[in-house]
């Protein structure tokens, strides 16, 4: 049954996973806001996301779920919140047998997943396709909202980030205006997707004329991060120091990035910064088709094992995106 955007007032969007997965749902919220324009659309992110997911303009309201570790309490107590909001539309943009359930339960009328997980719940439905990586994430993301009659014309990635918010690491680094800045993102959620010659390339970069590296991650790549010390003052280290919107302003200041699979790689691709991402080539799902870095103006060295990507290839196209 066609649904007629003039009556829908209030769209649910689940996207609850890391949040290099989440910005690439970008465009298929543009297109739930175009498609439906009179409508507020709440997203159900991490709370790890929440303060970026409030840089996406096409996100009214945000409501901060991780995956896992809920009782069946908080599950039903969620369900009732929504069922109050009177949802006209959930859409889940990643297989969840969780929010099957709760949308289900919150009479939400119109639901819209994977047929995977409870997928007799949904009312509109895609096969998972996903692992066969035959198209990229955002287009898997639009395939899916294009069950609700959404699309949208512009396929950017984008999101609202001051400058200003990283004045405080400028000054405190001495960054003048005209430094050429290089972000380098070393580490992945998966060791698969790991390039094991950043250091070596790091070496090269910090000793290169004009040029600054700035070495960014999480909290948790902090001890790895000392394997970046002694590379001098023309390294600026920022793992573990910045917020996601603050990383993401850092990364608009920044000429280029290098980094494998990754959140960051991503947020770059956001703010406009180009890519150079490394990938391996053996497994479909895993692949730069699916997971690439989304835009014109990126490049991606793709090898069946990454190990067998150079130093030198790498930093042939770091010096080509600098020209």
């Amino acid at each position: 049954m066609p649904i007629n955007p003039e009556n829908i007032k209030h769209i649910l969007v689940v996207r609850n996973d890391r949040f290099g997965e989440f910005l690439l749902n970008i465009p298929a919220l543009r297109a739930l806001k175009e498609t439906f324009p009179s409508a507020k659309i709440t997203a159900v992110v991490d709370p790890y996301v929440a303060e970026l997911a409030g840089r996406v303009s096409f996100i009214d309201e945000i409501i901060a779920w991780g995956r896992g570790g809920h009782s069946i309490w908080a599950k039903l107590r969620l369900a009732g919140l929504l069922r109050k909001k009177k949802y006209a539309i959930a859409a889940m943009l990643n297989p969840s047998k969780e929010f099957n359930i709760i949308t289900t339960l919150a009479g939400i009328p119109v639901r819209a997943g994977y047929n995977r997980k409870c997928g007799f719940l949904l009312t509109h439905k895609l096969a998972d396709a996903k692992h066969l990586g035959l198209k990229h994430e955002v287009e898997y993301n639009l395939e899916l909202v294009g069950l609700l009659g959404a699309a949208t014309g512009n396929l950017g990635l984008s999101l609202s980030i001051e400058s200003g918010i990283i004045n405080n690491f400028l000054a405190e680094f001495k960054v003048r205006d005209e430094e050429r800045l290089v972000a380098m993102h070393p580490w992945t959620s998966d060791p698969v997707k790991d390039w094991p010659h950043f250091r070596q390339l790091a070496t090269l970069l910090a000793s290169g004329p004009g040029i600054r590296l700035v070495i960014v991650g999480a909290n948790k790549a902090g001890a790895d991060a000392d394997g970046f010390a002694g590379l001098g003052e023309h390294v600026i280290n920022l793992t573990g120091r910045t917020s996601l919107v603050q990383l993401a302003a850092f990364l608009a200041r920044c000429r280029l990035l290098v980094s494998c699979d990754s959140g960051p790689m991503h947020l770059s691709c956001c703010v406009g910064t180009p890519v150079v991402a490394l990938f391996s080539s053996s497994s479909p799902g895993k692949s730069a088709r699916r997971w690439g870095p989304w835009g014109e103006s990126n490049t991606v060295i793709a090898k069946p094992r990454l190990s067998d990507i150079s130093v030198e290839e790498v930093l042939d196209k770091v010096r080509e995106k600098l020209r």
